[in-house]
């Protein structure tokens, strides 16, 4: 527990969880480490605990702690020097048009609506496809950093809902759910973090977890160049 040897952390206890089906990998066991109590993951420590590894999901903040696996590797896009190709080019051109409105972490029935199309599109089948009321609350609207959402809208139309993290040195991806219909908005909405981190002078674009073996999560490395923590620290990724 080196890695979180920290005096920021001087409230904050770690346990590590028993095991669990794997969400990403099938036929998988899973363990998480996880920092509590929740009310002490405010801007300042999870700002440190995201800089080793560590992830939140409403008020709980983890990281995978798997007993025969490694898999999960936390991944960072590198916004000064990133460089839109040409097809995140035309997908901002294509999405130009959209307009960016902050919002608190209040509940919007506008929101959940189109949440639940996403995932009943995107997920069909999962937990989250039969997210409630009390589960969107908990997994989108709790947090104790400093959280709000983006909205995105094509006229009055809402299109996409970003939720976001701002962080001591980066903006944190938290989640991200749009009309599943409008091809490119899920690349737009990342594209659009890059500009925002550029916007606050933060050089980081955190993206959670990526994992090699998911076709899911493969959309992550293209938007270089990242660093992923191996091994205990933040590596640059080999310029495709």
């Amino acid at each position: 527990m080196d890695q979180v040897n920290n005096s920021a952390f001087s409230a904050i206890q770690f346990y590590a969880t028993s095991s669990y089906d794997c969400s990403y990998l099938e036929q998988k066991r899973a363990r998480s480490l996880v920092a509590a109590p929740a009310h002490q993951i405010n801007t300042h420590n999870y700002s440190a605990l995201i800089d080793v590894g560590f992830r939140r999901s409403g008020t709980f903040t983890y990281r995978p702690h798997c007993d025969h696996c490694q898999a999960c590797t936390p991944i960072r896009v590198d916004v000064n020097h990133f460089t839109p190709r040409r097809s995140f080019k035309r997908t901002l051109k294509q999405f130009q048009h959209l307009r960016a409105i902050r919002k608190p972490l209040v509940w919007d029935e506008e929101h959940y609506a189109l949440y639940r199309e996403y995932q009943a599109a995107r997920h069909t089948g999962s937990d989250m496809d039969n997210a409630n009321k009390s589960q969107y609350i908990d997994f989108l609207l709790a947090s104790h950093v400093n959280s709000y959402l983006i909205e995105f809208r094509d006229g009055d139309t809402l299109k996409m809902v970003a939720l976001i993290d701002e962080l001591h040195h980066g903006i944190s991806a938290v989640y991200t759910f749009f009309d599943p219909h409008a091809a490119g908005l899920g690349t737009y909405g990342i594209l659009w973090q890059i500009d925002y981190c550029r916007q606050l002078q933060l050089p980081w674009l955190y993206l959670g977890y990526w994992i090699e073996q998911s076709r899911k999560m493969a959309y992550k490395t293209r938007f270089a160049p990242y660093q992923l923590f191996l091994n205990g620290k933040w590596v640059s990724a080999p310029t495709p």
